[in-house]
């Protein structure tokens, strides 16, 4: 139903007449701004989250160096939004659905996703919860209520709406976050998705990371209009601007939003403000498209350390825990890494299980020709070979073969 109010000249509205401020609670020295009041945030929550912030931070940069390496295909890193990701999971139920993009590995960290769970789906072994069938990042969680990353951009803004209006179905009381950042924001996708969550009404959270550029397109070039925040007004939607690099904004916020898409049955839009440090992925040179001194700038925003701060002066962090933690996660990465390099693929058969209920024929007709091309050219597929002949050395795995 549409409400108005008669006029009798044509008065055009631009949308000027709204304006949304930003919420910070944190500056970055770690004190409260004036009139601020945290969150009912616990030592050990903190600590937890922290903990998850830093972990992040080390499995960024050791796998962006594998990738350098040529031990790893492709990477994308969440650093510099580690508080918007983390901080908002944080404010969740261990058991609301999160369906991330693809920068949101800090969420699993936080839910207690291991080295090992990652290293197994970055390398695509035989313990690689997706069988080695994505591409590295795409990561996935049935026991985390991780949704399976997909590539396509925005997808996943959609398919929360859905799970969401089912969650609301089934009463348990939970929700969906669904994470993408401003360019996804643009794609068709976004609008459909708020439009079905606002008419139905269902628990989902819309957490915007605004992180300045899609790829090498800034956010100017975009949208025209005050950012994605003022979208909501066009579905009716509770919205909600904030400071992403503000991990206390964040966890607050997102609380909030929470127990309105919960209580409610009432989707929210969060816009976080933040920036992406890295580049956009392992094949990007972001030096082509901004300065070193607009990431110089936000270097100095770096959310990990204004949250360093509030912790050391709650009396919650010392500078000997910070170099204990630091010392023991880039250990656990580095050995980690190696253990599951050495892991052999998944077997062959899982190609075509997990498709139809049982394998078709047409299906172990490809198998088999598979097989047996592999075979007459195992120079061409060496860890194909090892996979169905383990006692048959081919290629460069002879010298991982030969170190085991």
């Amino acid at each position: 139903m549409t409400t108005t109010q008669d006029i009798h000249s044509p008065d055009f509205l631009a949308g000027d007449e709204f304006t949304i401020p930003t919420f910070r609670l944190l500056q970055q020295d770690g004190s409260l701004f004036e009139g601020g009041e945290p969150p009912d945030l616990e030592r050990d929550k903190a600590r937890r989250i922290y903990r998850a912030m830093v972990f992040t931070r080390v499995l960024d940069e050791r796998m962006m160096a594998a990738q350098r390496q040529g031990r790893l295909s492709f990477y994308m890193q969440c650093t510099g939004e580690e508080a918007a990701v983390i901080g908002a999971t944080a404010a969740l139920d261990d058991a609301d659905m999160i369906m991330a993009q693809y920068r949101e590995q800090g969420a699993l960290a936080y839910r207690g996703f291991t080295f090992d769970e990652f290293m197994n789906q970055l390398f695509g072994n035989e313990l690689d919860y997706g069988k080695g069938r994505q591409m590295p990042i795409h990561y996935g969680s049935r026991k985390l209520h991780y949704m399976t990353i997909s590539s396509p951009l925005a997808t996943q803004i959609p398919q929360a709406t859905g799970y969401a209006y089912g969650q609301k179905l089934a009463g348990d009381g939970h929700c969906t976050a669904v994470f993408f950042g401003e360019g996804a924001a643009s794609e068709g996708d976004f609008h459909a998705a708020l439009n079905m969550a606002a008419v139905h009404k269902v628990p989902v959270i819309f957490f915007c990371r605004n992180n300045g550029y899609a790829i090498s397109t800034p956010a100017v070039e975009q949208f025209a209009a005050d950012g994605v925040a003022p979208r909501a007004f066009g579905y009716r939607m509770h919205v909600i601007r904030v400071d992403g690099n503000d991990i206390l904004a964040v966890y607050q916020a997102t609380r909030e939003a929470r127990r309105i898409a919960v209580e409610e049955n009432q989707p929210v839009l969060i816009e976080a403000m933040t920036y992406r440090l890295a580049a956009h992925s392992s094949s990007d040179d972001p030096s082509g498209y901004r300065s070193k001194k607009e990431e110089e700038a936000w270097r100095e925003k770096d959310p990990l350390l204004r949250m360093q701060h509030w912790l050391v002066g709650q009396g919650w962090w010392s500078e000997d825990e910070e170099k204990e933690l630091q010392e023991r996660l880039r250990r656990e990465v580095l050995e980690t890494m190696k253990r599951a390099e050495k892991r052999p693929p998944p077997s062959l058969d899982t190609l075509v299980t997990d498709v139809y209920a049982d394998v078709t024929p047409a299906l172990q007709r490809q198998l088999d020709h598979l097989k047996t091309h592999i075979r007459k050219y195992p120079d061409a597929y060496p860890r194909g070979a090892r996979s169905l002949d383990p006692d048959v050395v081919a290629g460069d795995d002879a010298a991982v073969k030969g170190g085991e």
